[in-house]
């Protein structure tokens, strides 16, 4: 059955699954949400026997309606390849009380290499589908890990092009490294003197601005997103949820219709969100744990109602979480309001002008699957190390973050629920916070030392997306401020 998507501030403005893929952002501002969710109506039992691509398409061509059979399978056959180190895509393991579902087995080893490898297939399928002639600008803002999953994803994409803006001291040293060093000839990388939610707040600025969009066309060029305001990056997201639960039913951990717990790391709130939507669509989830860190804009607003960003920003040990600007909790919010766009451009228009907004009661009512709490960075170490010291597995920075807020949550509640813990990176992206809340002794090592160290600690050989630029040459040196992003973009472009 086929479906629209519609823009989150003006209830007027739809576009297909394809032509909201292509577009990112919709006018005003808006997200792209689906004017339905339908039902995943494949038995749990018979997804059990399924493989990661099988699930995908079930539950990728419910939501992408106007994809035919054909061009859904060349895209996910493209993405789910041997790119992964793992034969399984997605393994879950069973560690301190919980099912830990390992998305970081991609080619940039973060949880966005498992939408953002499908991303460009999607989106150059759909230029095809729409006759689009432009070159397509993906213009992205990072935290720390899109950028390169981004960047790697659309590399050498014939009729792509690609800028990343990351904050310059704001990601970790691999995380940097993984980005500047990128040898695609159609990439473009910047580090701002800002935050990421000044990246973030430059980009949609570029895509709301008609004129220059107008500007754009006459030279042949069209933006899109590979954020995850991009209805094509929350898509796939939904699928590993999916497949973890089944994973669950075949080994027995539970039965096809039990619900889970959901633990997401949360900073742009797309991850969690895809939690929910897969729920939508008829996955059996009691509660979403939403795991916050030291900015902690989404535990309090889960707390009081109150979304309020005028704080300060803090530095943590978990910098992908690093966000006070949750774009795709606007998803929420819009749904929450009973799919009321004037609603919801009401509070936007509220956030953008005084840096909050608060809910009704009503809608609050409609957020009794959610849960929220935070880690502090110290609590983060300290985890870390606990988790080590059980059976000697090795948590990232932002994994940690959901296992000590999961670890509040049983204790506040004393629920049992199965939970699975979505566990976004692979320690060596932030080998120094993990290497020293293990062995504080070697805090005064250098960078890669410290990677070598995480592999006699972890038992687990250095990932190729980290051997790799041990000696890789900086190729993208930019560094400008806020207001010069979009002239930046330009001399990119030639233009």
């Amino acid at each position: 059955m086929s479906f629209l998507y519609r823009s989150t501030r003006n209830e007027n403005e739809t576009a297909t699954a394809s032509e909201a893929i292509l577009k990112g952002l919709a006018e005003e501002g808006g997200l792209f949400v689906p004017d339905e969710i339908p039902e995943l109506d494949v038995p749990f039992e018979e997804l059990a026997e399924m493989d990661y691509k099988e699930i995908a398409y079930e539950v990728m061509s419910r939501m992408l309606t106007d994809f035919t059979e054909e061009e859904l399978m060349y895209c996910i056959n493209g993405a789910y390849d041997s790119k992964f180190d793992t034969e399984l895509i997605a393994p879950v393991k069973y560690h301190h009380g919980a099912y830990i579902l390992e998305l970081f087995h991609g080619k940039t080893i973060a949880f966005k290499d498992m939408a953002l490898s499908i991303l460009p297939y999607l989106m150059t399928t759909a230029a095809k589908k729409n006759n689009i002639d432009k070159e397509i600008v993906i213009l992205t803002a990072t935290s720390g890990d899109t950028g390169k999953a981004a960047l790697a994803g659309f590399a050498d994409v014939p009729g792509t092009r690609i800028a990343v803006f990351y904050p310059k001291n704001g990601v970790s040293p691999v995380q940097e490294k993984q980005m500047v060093t990128e040898k695609g000839k159609n990439t473009f990388v910047a580090g701002i003197t800002g935050n990421f939610d000044d990246a973030q707040t430059g980009v949609k600025k570029m895509f709301s601005d008609k004129a220059l969009a107008e500007y754009l066309d006459e030279k042949g060029f069209q933006f899109s997103s590979a954020n995850s305001i991009n209805i094509g990056r929350l898509v796939p997201q939904m699928v590993y949820y999916v497949y973890a639960y089944t994973r669950l039913v075949a080994s027995g951990m539970i039965s096809a219709g039990d619900e889970i717990n959901v633990v997401v790391p949360t900073g742009n709130f797309g991850n969690i969100l895809a939690a929910y939507y897969a729920s939508q669509m008829g996955l059996p989830v009691k509660k979403f744990i939403c795991a916050s860190n030291d900015n902690k804009v989404l535990y309090d607003f889960f707390t009081t109602g109150e979304y309020d960003k005028n704080r300060e920003f803090i530095l943590t040990s978990s910098p992908s979480m690093d966000i006070l600007i949750s774009s795709n909790l606007e998803r929420l919010i819009y749904r929450i309001a009973g799919n009321d766009a004037e609603k919801n451009s009401e509070l936007m228009k509220s956030l953008n002008e005084t840096g909050k907004y608060e809910i009704t009661d009503e809608m609050k009512k409609n957020l009794y699957q959610f849960y929220g709490n935070y880690a502090t960075s110290d609590e983060v170490s300290e985890t870390i190390r606990t988790v080590y010291n059980e059976d000697g597995y090795v948590l990232d920075t932002h994994t940690a973050v959901a296992v000590n807020v999961y670890d509040k949550y049983k204790a506040e509640t004393e629920d049992t629920t199965p939970t699975v813990i979505a566990s976004t990176a692979s320690p060596y992206k932030f080998a120094r916070s993990v290497v020293t809340a293990i062995d504080p002794k070697l805090s005064s090592e250098g960078d890669f030392d410290l990677v070598d160290a995480l592999e006699d600690i972890s038992k687990i050989k250095v990932p190729q997306a980290v051997e790799e630029i041990r000696t890789a040459p900086v190729l993208h040196d930019t560094v400008c401020d806020k207001e010069e992003m979009e002239a930046v973009v330009k001399k990119f472009l030639g233009i």
